[in-house]
C-alpha cells in the first residue's frame, strides 16, 4: 500500500482529528456528515445528492472490493470529501478494475485515513452536522477559519449543479413489450441511474430533463406521470412552479428524497434541517398504508414539517386534495412518505423520502415503481372513464 502524507480533519467548532491522506492530496471543505452503510461505497460516492458533503464512513473497513466500471451512479464522485478509519490495503473482487484509492486520486477527491472514526461520528450525533476541511497543509488555525468562511448547506441551490444539461431517453427494457407501458417525465435534480433503469424494467420509457425544465417542456411530451428524483440542497431554495403545475392538472406524480421535500412543499408544508440527517443502507420505515416495515436506503439533511398541532394520523387539506403520512421513520418519527387524494379518496401524487432505487441495496421498497405504474393505470382508467 502505497505512503500517504498527514493529513488534517478540522470541524467549525474547532474539533480537529490528525491522520493519513487518502485519495487526492490538496484541501477540501463541505458539510460533515456520516453514512451508517457498511457496502455500496461506490455508489455512495457517485450519488449526486452528496454534492458538497464530507462523508464520513462508520464503517471501519472500506476499500476492499475495489472500484470497477459498471456500480457507478452517475459519470462522476461527487462528494466533497471522504473519511475513512481503515482503508483496505489491496482490494479483493473478481470486478474490481483499480483501487478506491486510485479512483479517489484520479477524480481529485481530497480524503482522510486513519482517524477515529467512532469519535468523529458520535461527535456529530451529539452537535449535528456541521461545515468542515479536510487539508494536507497542516495549520489547523488558518485551515478552521477557511472552513468558517465556507458556505453552509442551509440555503443551498444546488440542483443546476449536479442536474443533466441535455435531455435524454431511457427507453423501456426490450423484454417488457413492443410498446412502452408508460410515458414518465423524470426532472433531475440528482438523479441516479437505477432509477430510470428499474421504471424500464416495468415497461416504463423515461425522458430525463433538466432541473430547469419547465411545465411546458413535461406537457409537450404528453406523459403519464411526472417523477422528481433525489437530489442535494435546501429545499427552500428550489422553484416549485413546474411541479405545482403539473399537480394543478392532476397529473399522477411519483418523488423521491428531494422530490419529497418539494411534493411537501408544493402542498404548502414547510421544510427544516433535520440535526445530523439519515445516510446508510440500513433505516427503518413503516409504510402506513400497509403496515409494512422495511428497510431502506437514505441520504437527506432536510426532512418534511408537518403542521403544528396536528398529529401524523390525521389528514391535511391541501390546494390540490388531502394529504397524509404514507411513511414514518422508526428511528426518531421523521416523515418518510406522503400521498395525496382525491375528495373520493383516490390517490392521485405520492412520495417517500429515500431512495427505493436502493444501488446498492437494500430493495424491500422497490415496490413503490409498482405503485406509481398503478397510480399512472388508474389515472389513465380514469380518463376513459372505466370503473
Amino acid at each position: 500500500m502505497p505512503v500517504h502524507a498527514p493529513a488534517l480533519l478540522v470541524l467549525e467548532d474547532g474539533r480537529t482529528f490528525t491522520g493519513d491522506s487518502f485519495g487526492a492530496s490538496g484541501t477540501t471543505f463541505g458539510e460533515a456528515v456520516f453514512s451508517t452503510g457498511m457496502t455500496g461505497y461506490q455508489e455512495t460516492l457517485t450519488d449526486p445528492s452528496y454534492h458538497r458533503q464530507v462523508v464520513v464512513m462508520t464503517a471501519p473497513h472500506v476499500g476492499n472490493t475495489g472500484w470497477n466500471d459498471e456500480d457507478d451512479e452517475s459519470q462522476r464522485i461527487w462528494v466533497a470529501g471522504y473519511v475513512v478509519r481503515d482503508p483496505a490495503r489491496i482490494p479483493s473482487n473478481w470486478r474490481a478494475r483499480r483501487s478506491l484509492d486510485d479512483e479517489l486520486q484520479a477524480q481529485g477527491v481530497v480524503g482522510i485515513s486513519g482517524i477515529d472514526t467512532r469519535a468523529l461520528t458520535r461527535h456529530l450525533r451529539e452537535r449535528g452536522a456541521m461545515r468542515v476541511g479536510i487539508s494536507t497543509e497542516h495549520d489547523a488555525e488558518a485551515l478552521l477559519e477557511r472552513v468558517r468562511a465556507s458556505a453552509e448547506m442551509t440555503g443551498a441551490d444546488l440542483s443546476a449543479a449536479v442536474s443533466t444539461d441535455e435531455a435524454y431517453v431511457v427507453p423501456a427494457a426490450a423484454d417488457s413489450g413492443e410498446q412502452p407501458a408508460f410515458r414518465v417525465v423524470a426532472l433531475d435534480l440528482g438523479i441516479k441511474s437505477n432509477t430510470p433503469r428499474m421504471l424500464a424494467q416495468r415497461g416504463v420509457e423515461t425522458h430525463v430533463l433538466p432541473a430547469s425544465a419547465t411545465l411546458d417542456d413535461v406537457l409537450e411530451l404528453a406523459p403519464d406521470g411526472l417523477f422528481c428524483s433525489n437530489g442535494p440542497g435546501d429545499p427552500a431554495t428550489a422553484d416549485l412552479t413546474t411541479l405545482s403545475g403539473a399537480l394543478e392538472r392532476g397529473l399522477p406524480y411519483f418523488g423521491i428524497c428531494f422530490g419529497n421535500q418539494l411534493f411537501g412543499r408544493a402542498l404548502g408544508l414547510g421544510t427544516y434541517k433535520l440535526k445530523y440527517g439519515h445516510r446508510g443502507i440500513n433505516q427503518p420505515v413503516i409504510d402506513r398504508t400497509t403496515g409494512k416495515v422495511e428497510v431502506t436506503s437514505h441520504n437527506h439533511g432536510f426532512a418534511v414539517a408537518w403542521p403544528d398541532g396536528v398529529g401524523l394520523d390525521e389528514p391535511v387539506d391541501t390546494a390540490y386534495g388531502v394529504a397524509r403520512v404514507s411513511h414514518v421513520c422508526l428511528n426518531d418519527d421523521v416523515i418518510e412518505g406522503l400521498e395525496l387524494r382525491n375528495s373520493d379518496g383516490r390517490l392521485r401524487a405520492f412520495s417517500v423520502q429515500y431512495h427505493p432505487e436502493a444501488a446498492a441495496g437494500p430493495h424491500d421498497a422497490a415496490y413503490l415503481f409498482d405503485r406509481f405504474c398503478d397510480l399512472m393505470s388508474a389515472s389513465r382508467s380514469a380518463e376513459r372513464g372505466e370503473a
